[in-house]
Formats: structure tokens, C-alpha cells, sequence
């Protein structure tokens, strides 16, 4: 029989990069404190890392070392894990549509589920609860994400060209969503639309 780290290695293996393991998946193979005996044991040789407590990713192996996986896989895998909905931040979303030339710097996540942080190395990885309206995966809730990250005062300035960046479906859509949306949004979008 293998023995528990042997076990956790193996099942690493089949996961993708940024792909998280929790002790919990191996409650059935011995007793909750071997096992995180095993994962601490396994952190400190560097072959996991630990970026929360209870939760566990691979190194990425590369002709140039070790490296941590890419945040976006690991952020997405956690939100799979939990059934959760992550989207980019407004600033990503932002610069993503052409409406600032700001380049975030630090790694941050919008969520449906709880905000947590993530340790990766000295990389720290923000994941912050955001309300619904906000969490949307096409490129209207980039839009909306966006609009809300410029604020009220400086969303009117980029509304046209948005408007002319989305294409005709992803507008109707967003205007569409008007009733989710906050007050100051929705009337932008509404003036965009009769203006249009």
C-alpha cells in the first residue's frame, strides 16, 4: 500500500496548473492529522505550496525552475471547487476595453463567494466578495465592471466609446441589465441608448 504523501502526489498529478488540493479530499485514507502532517511535510520540501490554510496547489515545473501557477488558474479552480463566480477586477476590465491606459499591479479577484486572501510566495492574491451585478463573464459584465471602476463622474466621459468598442449584442445585453444596476449607471446607459 503507498503511503500518504505518495497518495497526495499522485492525485497532484492529474491536476491541471493552478489546479488546488484540500487534506479533506483524503479524510478516507487516514486520520486527519496524518494527513495534514503529510501536507505540511510536502509544503516544506516544496513540493506544494500553500496558499490558504486548508488548501493546497502545485509548482509548475519549467526548463527554467519552479514556479508558482498562474493566479487567474488558481483563483479559477478555487471558484469551480466552491461554486462560486470570480470575474477580473473594473481596473483589469478597463483597461481590457481600451478606457484607461492603468495597468493593475496587484493581483485581485472579484467573487460570489467569500473574500479571502491567497498566499503565493511573497505574491499576496486578493479575492473580494462583490455583489451580483457586478459578476458577470461576458463582455457586457466587463462593461459594467469597468463603468463602475471609472465611478460616476468619469463613466460619462468613456460611455461612446464603449459603446462603439462593444459589439451590438454585448450592448443590448448590457442595457438590458439596467434594472440590476445602480441609479447613476443606468441612467448613463439609458442616455447612451436614446442618443445612439
Amino acid at each position: 500500500m503507498k503511503k500518504l504523501p505518495e497518495l497526495i502526489l499522485e492525485h497532484s498529478r492529474t491536476l491541471p496548473e493552478g489546479g488546488v488540493l484540500a487534506p479533506k479530499e483524503f479524510l478516507g485514507v487516514g486520520s486527519r492529522a496524518a494527513i495534514d502532517q503529510a501536507f505540511s511535510r510536502l509544503a516544506k520540501a516544496g513540493k506544494l505550496l500553500r496558499i490558504c490554510r486548508g488548501t493546497y496547489v502545485v509548482p509548475v515545473k519549467s526548463q527554467f525552475g519552479t514556479r508558482a501557477p498562474a493566479a487567474e488558474k488558481i483563483v479559477q479552480a478555487l471558484a469551480e471547487m466552491n461554486n462560486e463566480t470570480v470575474t477580473s477586477t473594473g481596473a483589469r476590465a478597463a483597461n481590457a476595453l481600451g478606457l484607461t491606459q492603468q495597468v493593475p499591479v496587484r493581483e485581485i479577484f472579484l467573487t460570489s463567494g467569500r473574500p479571502r486572501t491567497l498566499q503565493l510566495g511573497k505574491t499576496e492574491i486578493q479575492v473580494r466578495h462583490a455583489p451580483r451585478w457586478m459578476l458577470g463573464v461576458s463582455a457586457a459584465g466587463e462593461a459594467i465592471r469597468a463603468l463602475a471602476w471609472l465611478g460616476e463622474h468619469h463613466a460619462y466621459s468613456a460611455i461612446k466609446q464603449l459603446h462603439s468598442k462593444l459589439p451590438a449584442s454585448e450592448w443590448t445585453m448590457l442595457l438590458a441589465r439596467r434594472s440590476t444596476l445602480p441609479s447613476w449607471m443606468a441612467t448613463l446607459l439609458g442616455k447612451e441608448a436614446m442618443n445612439a
